[in-house]
């Protein structure tokens, strides 16, 4: 519109200030904006005025807890006040707590009910501030890791209803710009600083965790394992550092947050819960979402040593984390937040992010009709139209899943590994040889890996050093998804 508007540009214009990162960061700031538009018809500031923040499809915690918890009254978390998240978001927490004192009146249990609306809504919008500037570095992370589709990357975050709908849920983006910080050290190959990010994204939340035994058998396929031990030692120190003050302050508020998700059965959004629903509850529905994570974790196992390439780290860390999300005991709509840049980063396709997209505002429609009691027929019987929102959000999980583990077995279907591109947040693994494999290569056929091949008909386990290399085939090339430019000035990682 500059140009059509505009003119032709002049003699010192360019056309990255119009396609390039800059525009990511303004469309974000739009999501944003969208987003608190959104949220702002919940925010209540008379005590005299109850507000339906679930029927207006606009609930966020908060505020809500803001209150519930007793941070209102001066209350601490973790000491005085129980907290059902780990250490490093509770921290995030007081640090906007005392911020919330600073502009607001000090916390103590003699306000008035007005004075403590009043700082919950300032201790709201502090949140919302410190959490969008999460969100902008989110961004940022993401674009950088996008390689030469880096337009598509950062986009794909930028815009996403997902975020329009739920960054304010919770306190979710948080932990999952830490988590693509250390995906983005770990790509500039910074395994010591990646690993205090891990270490950092860990005791925020604990998914984060889930990436690092994929990553450890990347480098066990490719002998990085003193990489892996340069990220792991750092990481372990990390999570350490932020949790034994706690810990030795208040053990029992420390041990909290492990309690109650152990205790915790059937929940929202899990198919255990529809089970439950439908009058056939699960036993012990936290014992069975261990074993189908074992087994789930022993399957992508598999997958990176029987792959005829080795795996790129985002295509691994987005099958993890789904797996998680899809067997877990609960799968609050926030948590699509985890999966988003992580699909973005494993398969940065239009087609697969709207239909990701799609999904999980399908659920968020619905799991608030269902709390709120709209979605039940008119005879009283169960609101099924929730089942089926559940079931279309984990089939489509699943549905992704397969897409990403085809492209895992066949490469040349990989839309980021078209022309001869390896891993672009690969970090010490990007170009590495494979050391170790377990696959089996038909007769006739090349081998799956792109620098040897094995004699037609064999198996290969174990180090594959003695095969004779040849020159990678060209994969084939996947239909253009970025419509964006190749390249923004900035050396991009390889």
């Amino acid at each position: 519109m500059l140009r059509r508007l505009g003119g032709p540009l002049g003699r010192h214009a360019g056309s990255r200030l119009v396609l390039g990162p800059a525009v990511i960061l303004v469309l974000a700031t739009l999501s944003w904006l969208v987003l608190m538009g959104h949220q702002s018809s919940c925010r209540q500031t008379d005590p005299n005025t109850s507000i339906n923040a679930i029927a207006r499809l606009c609930y966020t915690d908060i505020p809500v807890l803001y209150q519930a918890r007793g941070l209102s009254e001066g209350q601490v978390v973790y000491v005085t006040a129980q907290w059902e998240y780990p250490v490093l978001t509770g921290g995030f927490v007081d640090v906007a707590r005392r911020i919330t004192d600073l502009f607001g009146t000090p916390a103590s249990p003699n306000l008035t009910p007005q004075q403590v609306l009043t700082n919950a809504d300032i201790f709201y919008s502090v949140c919302a501030f410190m959490l969008f500037a999460c969100f902008l570095a989110l961004v940022v992370l993401q674009r950088h890791m996008g390689g030469k589709r880096w337009w598509a990357t950062g986009l794909m975050v930028a815009v996403a209803p997902v975020v329009m709908a739920e960054g304010l849920i919770n306190w979710d983006i948080f932990a999952v710009v830490l988590a693509a910080a250390a995906l983005f050290t770990w790509s500039r190959k910074h395994p010591y600083a990646s690993g205090i990010f891990f270490g950092l994204a860990v005791a925020a939340k604990l998914y984060p965790l889930f990436i690092l035994g994929p990553l450890l058998l990347l480098c066990l396929r490719s002998r990085r394992l003193r990489d892996f031990g340069k990220l792991l030692l750092p990481a372990a120190v990390t999570w350490l550092l932020v949790n034994m003050p706690v810990f030795f302050a208040s053990p029992s508020g420390w041990l909290y947050f492990w309690q109650f998700n152990v205790d915790r059965g059937a929940d929202l959004g899990s198919v255990w819960y529809v089970m439950s629903l439908a009058g056939l509850p699960v036993p012990n529905p936290g014992m069975w979402s261990f074993l189908l994570m074992v087994l789930g974790c022993i399957g992508i196992a598999a997958l990176i040593f029987l792959a005829p390439r080795r795996p790129r780290v985002g295509q691994v860390a987005f099958l993890i984390v789904a797996l998680f999300l899809i067997v877990n005991k609960v799968y609050s709509p926030q948590y699509a937040l985890w999966m988003l840049p992580l699909l973005a980063l494993a398969r940065p396709t239009w087609r697969e992010w709207a239909i990701f997209n799609v999904a999980e505002v399908a659920y968020y429609f619905a799991i608030w009709g269902h709390l709120a009691g709209t979605l039940h027929p008119g005879d009283g019987g169960p609101d099924r139209v929730y089942w089926l929102a559940v079931f279309l959000r984990v089939g489509v999980s699943i549905w992704l899943m397969i897409v990403v583990i085809n492209d895992l077995m066949n490469p040349g279907e990989d839309p980021v590994r078209e022309d001869g591109v390896d891993d672009p947040i690969g970090g010490p693994l990007d170009g590495a040889r494979d050391a170790w494999s377990l696959r089996l290569v038909a007769a006739g056929a090349e081998s799956a890996s792109p620098l040897r091949s094995a004699p037609s008909g064999s198996v290969v386990y174990g180090p594959v050093d003695t095969l004779h290399e040849q020159r990678p085939s060209a994969p084939r090339r996947a239909l253009p998804d970025d419509p964006g430019p190749e390249a923004d000035g900035l050396d991009q990682p390889r």
